[in-house]
């Protein structure tokens, strides 16, 4: 080998996202939609009522928002410095090393799949009731995930602004019944008037905190995608952080307020009884009973509508972490090529899409339970995967600002995501003690230590395949973390491989 290792020049037409072409507003749809503020409201929060029994749910998604707003402060200091569709992945390598960068894209691509791949096991039940009211039909639940499977397919293949403006109008049509259902509740009290005992502590520090704390970042799960598109968007440092505190701001006061008035509407003695028994259906059976069957119907709808923004967002997610990998060679480099005609990441797309359909295929030849199984089952351990990234890169945001010593003040590189940090693995400890309460199954079953034992495996396979890039393909290792930049020729001398943050080229 001679003295020096010289990464090739590959094709910045094939390996560069399309730039330029998602402002704020955009990347804010993303974000939003990848929380599914429908999706959150008529189940996440109608199962912390009811499962959990904690009624300070609103005062719950309020404390979480104060958590990632202080994460956010390094975050987006982080996202000033380095545009990178790998977001985690990137920041974890620049701070953590190269190989415990690897091991958190691992993780990574483990969680984003199985949030979007999840969400094949509802839709049939969010499409159920629309489509028997309106046309009669109960379609069995795999054929309208293949329908909704065909379309955020095609939808992942064109350009990244088209998906975003499709996103935009789903979002501000979802947006704006929770509104009408809020004012709905707001405007017909339980006997008794309107209460505020929801924000009250002596109802959100009792047992079951940790459960609740933990829905509560499952409803965020999404904010952190700000980020991923920032190699798209028209101003990387002024879009992503905006796009970062206005989907964190406008997420909270989303869900505390539709959280807060469903226990006006129902009554706060009896909103864990009533969500025990009506589950979902309880936000759509008080809009019909106060709104008319109109707005019932067009609430049904929304909610179908809000599971496929879900998929688009987090299959596009998905596709440009893979990207970011194919990129660095860390994985195959066909899942580091764009498409010419429209910028999107294809092989990467293609390969999700091809995972979603082996997915329905297989729950539905074994006639298992959809949303159970599927959606509940991987769409809480894919949010568990969420925390584990976002907690591992408040520590990583730390190291790196220590370790390069690059100019920020000190509540961006250490106080904030210092505080975030000791909070969220506070969480982290919390999730894995009542996990088997989040996964509905009995306390000694196997799955409460199987799904989320995955990703410290995921993590650790990961981390040894970035050992071995070192050992046997420097040049590769070389590229890992650098983004849009590994993409220019980097001449890199096999001793100056280390695991340290590595030198971005000039």
């Amino acid at each position: 080998m001679s003295s020096t290792a010289t990464t090739e020049r590959p094709s910045n037409v094939s390996e560069a996202l399309a730039r330029g072409r998602l402002g704020v507003p955009s990347v804010v749809f993303f974000v939003l939609s990848a929380a599914a503020p429908l999706t959150v409201v008529a189940g996440v929060v109608t199962t912390g009522y009811g499962v959990v029994g904690v009624l300070g749910i609103p005062l719950a998604f309020l404390t979480v928002a104060a958590v990632l707003a202080l994460f956010s402060a390094g975050y987006v200091a982080m996202a000033r410095r380095m545009a990178n569709a790998g977001a985690f992945y990137a920041y974890v390598s620049r701070g953590l090393g190269r190989p415990a960068g690897v091991g958190t894209a691992w993780v990574a691509l483990l969680a984003y799949n199985a949030l979007q791949v999840g969400l094949y096991g509802t839709i049939g039940a969010a499409a159920t009731p629309v489509l028997d009211r309106l046309f009669g039909i109960t379609p069995q639940w795999w054929l309208v995930a293949l329908v909704a499977w065909a379309l955020v397919g095609l939808l992942g293949l064109l350009r990244v602004d088209i998906n975003g403006m499709v996103l935009a109008a789903l979002l501000c049509a979802e947006i704006a019944v929770i509104v009408v259902f809020d004012l709905g509740q707001l405007s017909n009290p339980a006997p008794g008037g309107v209460s505020f005992a929801a924000f009250s502590p002596d109802n959100f520090f009792v047992p079951g905190i940790g459960a609740v704390l933990v829905l509560a970042i499952l409803g965020f799960v999404g904010f952190e995608a700000s980020v991923v598109f920032s190699e798209e968007s028209k101003d990387p440092r002024r879009t992503v952080p905006m796009a970062t505190y206005l989907s964190v701001a406008i997420i909270a006061v989303v869900y505390a307020l539709s959280s807060w008035s469903m226990t006006v509407a129902v009554g706060p003695e009896r909103i864990v009884e009533e969500a025990g028994t009506q589950s979902v259906e309880l936000i759509f059976n008080l809009a019909g009973a106060h709104l008319g069957d109109t707005v019932l119907t067009i609430g049904q709808a929304l909610f179908l509508t809000s599971v496929i923004a879900a998929m688009i967002s987090f299959h596009n997610t998905t596709a440009r972490y893979a990207f970011a990998l194919g990129r660095e060679r860390v994985l195959p480099a066909v899942f580091g090529r764009t498409s010419p005609t429209t910028g999107a990441p294809r092989a990467a797309s293609l390969a999700q899409s091809a995972l979603g359909l082996a997915v329905i295929v297989l729950y539905a030849v074994n006639g298992w339970d959809p949303v159970l199984q599927l959606f509940f089952w991987l769409g809480t351990s894919g949010g568990f995967g969420v925390l584990l990234l976002i907690a591992t890169t408040a520590v990583a945001i730390i190291v790196y600002f220590a370790r390069s010593g690059e100019q920020e003040t000190l509540w961006r590189r250490l106080i904030a995501p210092g505080i975030a940090a000791v909070a969220l693995f506070a969480i982290v400890v919390l999730a894995v003690q009542n996990f088997a309460d989040l996964l509905g199954v009995e306390p000694d079953s196997p799955l409460r230590w199987l799904f989320p034992a995955a990703y410290p495996v995921a993590a650790l396979l990961g981390a040894l395949w970035g050992l071995v890039l070192r050992r046997n393909r420097p040049e590769t290792y070389a590229r890992i973390g650098l983004g849009a930049e590994s993409a220019a020729a980097v001449v890199v001398p096999p001793s100056s491989v280390t695991e340290s943050a590595p030198e971005v080229p000039r």
